[in-house]
């Protein structure tokens, strides 16, 4: 085939010898499967930001930083340099928690390079050895979708022992590789303890695969294993081997109001203490 302009710059650096084919275009980038040498991989070239689907919401690059102060500065002014650099760390964000979760035994791609805006990693296969279907593309039984739910949670589990929650995650972003699950697709993926929405975003992709999963297996409907894994991260209780048990008990006990109150006002006679300390000292 013609090799896409994207790639052109791998191909003239020797990193790929070959673009073998489209695999597919989804909302954020095209994916190609490429030959590297011997090795068949897969190269996600990234849409431009006004071409995408998926857009960069704030609530999402809450809690990211970068180190270089240039560069943020530009971030927040908003200048072209700064969307410049904005998209080049949306696009990094993945590289960087593919290594950081494939360290942690989440199950994603194997990243390999990334290369003048292009990721080049592994090429998730079936059993056949050919490129692995999504898991909205497949027909289940109802033990196969027992089956990759409690896979897909346990991934979920680690990836937020690694600090990281996927912040997409749903049957569109998960391959069926030969040895199961595999999760796809992470540049939105958002710090755990530094983004105040991670804990919605994690039930949120919990309840993506549990409606989805469902279908096949309804028992699935009614279990709650979004607020299990979050409050086991809370209290300090989250590790990879843990027992999930799809329950959650909610607590009923009336809230303090009269007590909250109270925390207010002597936190607000705390301050106003502190500022006439200071202003006596001037």
């Amino acid at each position: 085939m013609k090799i896409p302009k994207r790639l052109e710059p791998l191909v003239e650096d020797g990193v790929v010898d070959a673009v073998i084919r489209q695999l597919m275009s989804g909302k954020e980038a095209m994916v190609f499967i490429v030959r590297c040498g011997e090795k068949i991989r897969c190269a996600k070239v990234y849409k431009e930001a006004n071409k995408r689907s998926f857009r960069q919401a704030v609530d999402y690059t809450e809690g990211r930083k970068t180190k270089n102060s240039r560069r943020a500065r530009a971030m927040e002014k908003g200048t072209r340099y700064g969307r410049k650099v904005q998209e080049e760390a949306w696009q990094s964000a993945e590289v960087d928690a593919l290594y950081r979760l494939a360290a942690a035994g989440v199950r994603v791609p194997k990243p390999y390079n990334f290369h003048e805006g292009v990721l080049l990693m592994e090429l998730v296969t079936d059993a056949d050895g050919n490129p692995a279907p999504r898991l909205n593309d497949v027909e289940l039984t109802a033990e196969d979708a027992r089956t990759h739910h409690r896979t897909l949670m346990m991934q979920v589990v680690r990836m937020l022992c690694a600090g990281l929650v996927h912040g997409d995650l749903s049957e569109y972003n998960v391959l069926l590789g030969s040895d199961g699950p595999v999760i796809i697709d992470l540049p939105q993926a958002v710090d755990a303890a530094g983004n105040n929405h991670a804990s919605s975003m994690l039930e949120r992709d919990v309840s993506n695969l549990t409606t989805y999963l469902g279908r096949f297996a309804p028992e699935l409907l009614t279990t709650d294993y979004g607020k299990e894994i979050w409050s086991l991260y809370e209290h300090g209780g989250l590790h990879p081997e843990v027992k999930l048990t799809g329950r959650f008990e909610r607590s009923t006990k009336p809230v303090d109001l009269p007590g909250v109150m109270r925390e207010i006002d002597d936190a607000r006679a705390e301050d106003a203490a502190r500022r006439l300390r200071q202003q006596r000292m001037v």
